[in-house]
């Protein structure tokens, strides 16, 4: 395989590994524990408790990665019997539910690709050409990041509204303030999430670009 070829399908498949390893590494139950005690994060204005919270939010992140059907989470209920989650809500859970798993699957692919394309530069003496690959690809998604984190800032609403708008239809991820979804996981949880990931994958290709330089 010619060098070139090597590096340029590295550096193509670098953004999208990175930015998707900054993702599974926020979907564990560690991140609502961190995310949920950060200064000035806002109090439930009907109630919730940060024990509630925790209780409620770690299950829900685990149903989007487990094999569970929807039964998982329309069995959850408060003291009083009445089901954590409308159906609705249960809805747009299954929605993310299929969008997560299948990023992940493509993520794995990206993964598997980019260990074939390591072993076989290995493999053939071109080395070089898949650290030049790695040097470019980190680099690639500080620039597409960059450009990203400037329309976010602008306005992050918009954002917000631009990427549901690429998984999901119509208006089936707008809640009321007092639906379970909004009180769990309120703007501000998704405003430091895309900040985490954001900041994560920048570093990671800013580590890769330096890194992997020329000498």
């Amino acid at each position: 395989m010619p060098s070139r070829i090597i590096t340029w399908l590295t550096t193509l498949l670098m953004p999208f590994a990175l930015i998707m390893l900054g993702v599974r590494l926020l979907m564990t139950p560690l991140f609502p524990e961190i995310e949920y005690r950060m200064p000035g994060f806002p109090a439930d204005p009907y109630g919730f408790t940060l024990e509630d919270r925790l209780r409620w939010a770690k299950p829900s992140i685990e149903y989007l990665l487990n094999d569970a059907d929807l039964s998982y989470l329309a069995e959850l209920r408060f003291e009083d019997g009445t089901p954590i989650y409308n159906e609705r809500e249960l809805s747009h859970m299954l929605d993310v539910k299929n969008v997560v798993q299948r990023l992940l699957q493509i993520w794995y692919i990206h993964l598997v690709l980019l260990a074939l394309l390591a072993l076989g530069s290995w493999r053939l003496g071109q080395m070089p050409a898949f650290r030049s690959g790695l040097r470019w690809g980190g680099l690639l998604t500080v620039g597409l990041l960059l450009a990203l984190g400037a329309f976010a800032a602008v306005s992050f609403w918009q954002f917000f509204a631009w990427f549901h708008s690429l998984f999901f239809e119509g208006d089936t991820w707008i809640f009321r303030f007092e639906d379970t979804l909004i009180r769990l996981f309120p703007l501000r949880f998704w405003q430091d999430t895309v900040l985490y990931i954001v900041g994560f994958a920048i570093l990671a290709g800013l580590a890769l670009g330096w890194g992997f330089r020329k000498r």
